[in-house]
């Protein structure tokens, strides 16, 4: 409006509005990351433009096993179903052919004891009686309204097709849907990983550190852990590798490479000149571009089913400079692990340069651990003083009471000029 009346210049409001543009920082979502394998162990992968989808059909109990369920259950019902009715036309064929439904109808269903001996299957009359025949002979239910007899060789010839294939559709189905219930992945729902990983010093190295446990009192017999990075790479020619996996070492005493996993477990690999982490420091690992994965697997005990569970740390969830708190506890001669800190980490000194400068200068780690001890000590100093000045505020807000309480003393002036003390 002051530009309107000419007050203000109008070359000097579009000037101070672009200025004012320019200062307020523009803000724009950071778009998540792609991760190939998900928290939950699920891989972030998705197949497109498959042409030979007939290959699915040569491995159909493995195609029928990965459905899900609801497609699983629709294939169930509709194989028998698709069973019944075609033996019930193949049922109601054989009795059109041979003219029992013809008989029925002449007779009415009254003389039964003459019809029994020349049909081929007794008291089918219609299609709805062949459903139910087929039905009784492929279930084996056998009500005893309706049999066969010895006239017929085609419907003995149908009958011993019909089991057959009813066998074959019985162990096809329940097979899917027994394995579909025992899968391994479904053991795994009870092996956990810490929801961060952490970089921190043990033993005089820089170590990658993560917690894995099982909720289960069964055991993983045999249980293994491997460690890949998964990071985008470019090739000395040119050529970009999105997926590029590197295997890392995981420092475990054992020879066997195997763990005992009764309780949770802080696994640890060595920053040394086979990692991949080797030249990241702690400012440049914000960002990289790369993801660890975790690979657990093990033989079920109950079970015997090797199962696998996995997870993914990327950058944003290693934390430098933190440790594990400790989760067992011995009570009452009993180990008992305490579950809500299963993830809880504390911050630990630990030098902010990478493995490989840390190898080179020794010193860096002396030095860490020096102004530790030092901010340590201080800390500790402060604190003792603030509780001793804590203690005397104290004492004197008591001796403060303790004067308020008393009682004045009162004296009194006699007629001779004396005085009385008197307390009250």
């Amino acid at each position: 409006m002051l530009a309107r009346k000419s007050i203000i210049p109008e070359e000097y409001v579009l000037a101070r509005i672009a200025a004012e543009n320019l200062r307020k920082p523009r803000i724009r979502d950071r778009l998540p990351k792609a991760r190939f394998i998900a928290k939950s162990g699920a891989c972030n992968l998705a197949h497109k433009n498959i042409r030979e989808q007939g290959r699915f059909l040569q491995d159909i109990f493995t195609t029928l096993v990965d459905l899900k369920w609801r497609h699983t259950l629709v294939i169930f019902t509709m194989s028998f179903l698709c069973s019944w009715l075609l033996f019930a036309i193949m049922w109601w064929l054989v009795a059109f052919a041979h003219g029992d439904i013809y008989a029925y109808m002449e007779k009415g269903g009254t003389e039964k004891s003459g019809l029994e001996s020349t049909v081929c299957v007794t008291n089918v009359r219609s299609f709805t009686s062949a459903f139910l025949f087929s039905i009784e002979v492929q279930v084996t239910i056998g009500f005893g309204g309706r049999m066969m007899t010895e006239e017929c060789p085609l419907a003995i010839t149908v009958l011993i097709v019909q089991n057959i294939v009813g066998l074959i559709i019985n162990a096809v189905m329940l097979g899917c849907i027994f394995m579909k219930t025992a899968q391994a992945h479904r053991r795994a729902e009870t092996l956990i990983f810490s929801r961060h990983a952490v970089i921190a010093v043990r033993n005089g190295r820089l170590c990658f550190m993560f917690r894995v446990g099982d909720l289960r009192k069964s055991m993983i017999i045999s249980a293994s852990v491997r460690i890949q990075v998964v990071k985008k790479t470019t090739t000395p020619e040119g050529e970009v590798v999105p997926i590029h996996q590197l295997d890392i070492p995981v420092d475990n005493p054992i020879e066997s490479n195997n763990i005992f996993l009764v309780a949770p477990l802080i696994i640890c690999h060595v920053i040394d000149k086979r990692s991949p982490l080797y030249d990241i420091s702690a400012t440049d690992l914000a960002t990289q571009d790369l993801e660890v994965i975790v690979i657990l697997e093990g033989v079920v005990e109950t079970t015997g089913i090797t199962t696998q569970a996995r997870t993914s740390y990327v950058a944003e969830e290693i934390q430098w400079g933190h440790r594990f708190v400790s989760i067992v506890t011995e009570e009452e001669g009993v180990y008992s692990v305490d579950y809500s800190k299963f993830g809880n980490t504390v911050k630990v000194a630990a030098p902010r340069c990478s493995a490989r400068e840390l190898d080179e200068k020794p010193s860096i780690l002396i030095q860490t651990l020096q102004k530790s001890e030092l901010s340590h000590q201080n800390s500790l100093r402060k604190r003792n003083s603030m509780r001793r000045n804590n203690s005397m505020r104290r004492n004197n807000s008591i001796r403060r009471s303790n004067a308020s309480l008393m009682v004045p003393k009162v004296q009194f002036m006699t007629p001779e000029g004396t005085q009385n003390p008197l307390e009250s």
